[in-house]
């Protein structure tokens, strides 16, 4: 029977209670006693020069307390970059400055220009209309190509050209493999883009600054999913605030997909402009700032060359990747294609010789940064596609072919220098076929075209590295903060226990799942637990929530501090019952003397501590609360194989999805519901990438998808219901829980899926020549495809 509690059951999340009654706490629910609002002016064009920002009028209008402009930024940091990459020749990459406002030149639409703040938002909006702005527009570079051709524009006057980085990995390979491609018996070459997103959390982002001149602290109300992160960036980087001196809280969040991990221009804004003004300043994002301010995802253009021998065997790959990186750089976006990416280009087969080479390139368009996924999804989608293509073109099944490739022997030492500790991709793809129901396949393409539709099959294999870790290897790759957690378990004198994570929950159920881990180590119930997080005020520094790290990491945190708690308890509970702490077990919320009837109830221990009548002081300090922090040694490398069946009509292009099936190896399980529900939200942003979603601009950089009108987000009719499994568990090794991520898996294996099963579906009605069709899939472009 399922367990009911504990590792491996399925309680319901305790946070919905209050998300669904509408009783959550949310950024924007945060009002302060003379409460300002601000309203940014942003730019309309993609690329100008500032010649002159007037203010007067606007300054004079009723409501208005002050404007900011980019000159009451001069003696302020920059936002800063998290990562710095070095290049294929040992270089640094160029990094620019990114002004909290613009100086001088504004670099695409929605850069922001002034900074009105006034008694309420409508005042600071009307007053925005009265700046009177002179920008000499200069020409905008949109493509990545054309951005790193001679005599293209400049983005930033101060660098040498938009070229960031030409990174190369393994550059040790690169002949190796350019020898391997010259050898191969068969070669595939495929060019493809992954096209660029919008996040779209439900949430948009809100900012709230306070200060507090008695103690000249300031406090940052923030959409965040990582408090302490923005705290050290903001604090140390930007405002030159001491981190004693600062308070970052991110209260309950609506979904971050990636976009709530950096650090934002309103953030810092508004901490600054709070300080200046002694009063609250609030920022309330509206949706279409969201699409022209947020950081978005993807935007690569990439070839990808897969060689093979005579046996059919994967010789070699080669890829060329060119990464839009935006006008500025985002926190984490120089790691997203190179370190996130290249080094998950083994995929889940053994491939002896890898050559990967990225040029991240700026242009006038929206920062680009970590997006659900982040450079995993995009290194999946090359190289499934191009093996489903090679399989098409060698006459041979795509599953067999991946069979015969897959990795069987661990640990694997790829050659982009990760080793995947554990996995067992046949087994994922035996799973796969039977829920699937594979064998019913041709019944049920012939019952479509009964109809006048085509039917597809798509299969496709992912693995993924997440948890990412160690401190001391991303340091050394250019991380410029280490990728720890921390826990503080605090153990009450009645029993109950506070745990303080530096992992910030946005719609994972860290407030479930987490209970459930400690609540099976004590033996106690999960109700007596809670959980806080997203304050940097009530807990030790963490690094946050991103990456599918929340359990391996910061659960490891807690596992760590837990196992102290235990141990000095065993302490404690062997001076009440008069025995050896070596001979104390914990069982059923008890502590036992092993092989006797002899216990003691948690709740006697815990008041014990408090209370400590019957042990040496001198032997036990008093009291009941441990700290850990945990590096990991290693990624976890989640794995799985997924089927998508379509259905696609001839006469318009349009493509529905049938059938979704999902079989991962996620490791150890805590809450299996949680684990499904993660799978279903990631496969369904899949889907919106491949059919529906995508962020376009027009040659003068201005975004014509900057709304819901033209932005296709999916909606429950284009997604079907799925068949999920995560029963091939292959724990990880190197974690005490045994756990690897699950966040990401359905954003990473979807895409591929889906476009090899449209693929397969026109190849069933003899449209042989059609090889490829870039994302998304939108009806126009699979019925042009058709019908070239």
């Amino acid at each position: 029977m399922p367990k009911d509690h504990g590792i491996g059951a399925s309680p319901k999340r305790r946070e919905d209670l209050r998300f669904l009654t509408g009783t959550g706490n949310y950024t924007d629910d945060i009002n302060l006693y003379g409460q300002l609002y601000v309203h940014f002016l942003r730019s309309d064009v993609a690329h100008g020069r500032l010649n002159k920002v007037d203010t007067t009028d606007a300054a004079a209008m009723p409501g208005v307390v002050r404007i900011f402009t980019g000159d009451d930024f001069a003696g302020v940091g920059g936002l800063p970059c998290g990562w710095q990459v070095t290049d294929k020749h040992g270089q640094p990459m160029q990094e620019p400055g990114h002004p909290v406002l613009a100086q001088g030149k504004v670099r695409h639409v929605g850069d922001p220009i002034a900074a009105i703040v006034a008694d309420t938002y409508e005042q600071a909006r009307d007053a925005a209309e009265a700046i009177v702005l002179d920008i000499e527009e200069l020409p905008a570079v949109i493509d990545m190509k054309a951005a790193v051709q001679d005599g293209a524009p400049k983005v930033h006057d101060d660098l040498t050209s938009n070229l960031c980085y030409d990174w190369g990995f393994v550059e040790e390979n690169k002949a190796a493999t350019d020898e391997a491609f010259k050898n191969a018996a068969h070669v595939t070459t495929l060019e493809l883009v992954n096209n660029r997103l919008v996040a779209n959390p439900m949430e948009p982002r809100v900012a709230v600054g306070d200060y507090n001149r008695s103690t000249d602290k300031s406090t940052l109300y923030t959409t965040s999913q990582n408090p302490h992160v923005i705290r050290l960036l903001m604090g140390a980087f930007v405002l030159g605030i001491p981190e004693h001196k600062l308070r970052v809280v991110a209260p309950d969040v609506g979904g971050g997909f990636g976009t709530k991990i950096f650090h934002y221009a309103e953030e810092a804004f508004c901490t600054f402009a709070a300080r200046q003004l002694k009063r609250p300043v609030k920022w309330t994002s509206t949706r279409s700032e969201a699409f022209m301010s947020d950081a978005h995802g993807r935007d690569h253009v990439t070839k990808i060359e897969l060689a093979l021998d005579k046996d059919n065997n994967f010789t070699a790959i080669r890829t060329e990747t060119y990464a839009n990186m935006g006008a500025y750089l985002s926190t984490f976006a120089p790691s997203v294609p190179t370190w996130l990416h290249g080094t998950l280009m083994a995929g889940n087969y053994r491939t002896p010789l890898i050559y990967v080479n990225v040029k991240a390139v700026f242009t006038n368009t929206v920062p680009v940064d970590a997006y659900r996924g982040a450079g995993r999804p995009e290194a999946t989608y090359q190289l499934e596609r191009v093996i489903d293509k090679a399989a098409r073109e060698l006459g041979v099944d795509p599953i067999k072919l991946r069979r015969q490739n897959f990795i069987t022997q661990f640990p694997y030492a790829t050659p982009v220098a990760v080793e995947y500790d554990t996995g067992d991709y046949v087994a994922t793809m035996d799973k796969l076929e039977q829920i699937a129901d594979l064998s019913g396949f041709e019944a049920r393409r012939k019952a479509s075209e009964a109809k006048g539709k085509l039917r597809g099959l798509g299969i496709n294999c992912y693995i993924e590295a997440c948890g990412i870790a160690p401190s001391n290897l991303v340091g050394q790759l250019g991380a410029r903060a280490g990728l720890y957690e921390s826990a503080t378990v605090r153990v009450n004198a009645t029993g109950s226990i506070s745990v303080m994570t530096g992992s910030h929950s946005h719609g994972q159920g860290h407030e479930t799942a987490f209970p459930q881990v400690i609540a099976e180590m004590l033996g106690i119930d999960e109700s007596m637990i809670e959980i806080v997080h997203g304050d940097t005020a009530k807990g030790p520094m963490g690094m946050g929530t991103y990456g599918s790290r929340s359990l391996a990491v910061g659960g490891s945190a807690m596992v760590r501090a837990t196992e102290k708690i235990i141990n000095k308890a065993k302490k404690i509970a062997a001076h009440l019952m008069e025995a050896s702490d070596a001979d104390i077990e914990v069982k059923d919320g008890k502590f036992h003397v092993a092989g006797t009837d002899k216990s003691v109830a948690w709740g006697d221990v815990t008041l014990a501590a408090y209370v400590p009548h019957n042990y040496p002081l001198e032997d036990i300090e008093p009291g009941l609360e441990e700290t850990a922090f945990y590096d990991p040694s290693n990624f976890t490398y989640p794995s799985g194989a997924y089927c998508c069946e379509v259905e696609v009509d001839p006469d318009t292009g349009r493509v529905t999805i049938e059938r979704f099936s999902a079989a991962d190896d996620f490791g150890n399980i805590i809450n299996p519901m949680i684990v499904s529900g993660q799978v279903h939200g990631g496969i369904g942003q899949g889907i919106g990438q491949a059919l529906l979603e995508g962020a376009v601009y027009d040659d003068n950089g201005q975004l014509l998808t900057g709304s819901y009108m033209d932005y296709a987000m999916p909606r429950a009719s284009d997604v079907p219901f799925y068949t999920v499994d995560h029963s091939c568990v292959t724990p990880c090794t190197h974690n005490p829980l045994g756990v690897k991520g699950c966040g990401e898996a359905g954003a990473i294996g979807s895409p591929p899926a889906v476009v090899n099963a449209v693929i397969d579906a026109l190849h069933s009605a003899g449209k042989t020549n059609v090889t490829h069709i870039d994302m998304p899939l939108s009806p126009n472009r699979v019925w042009a495809a058709m019908n070239a």
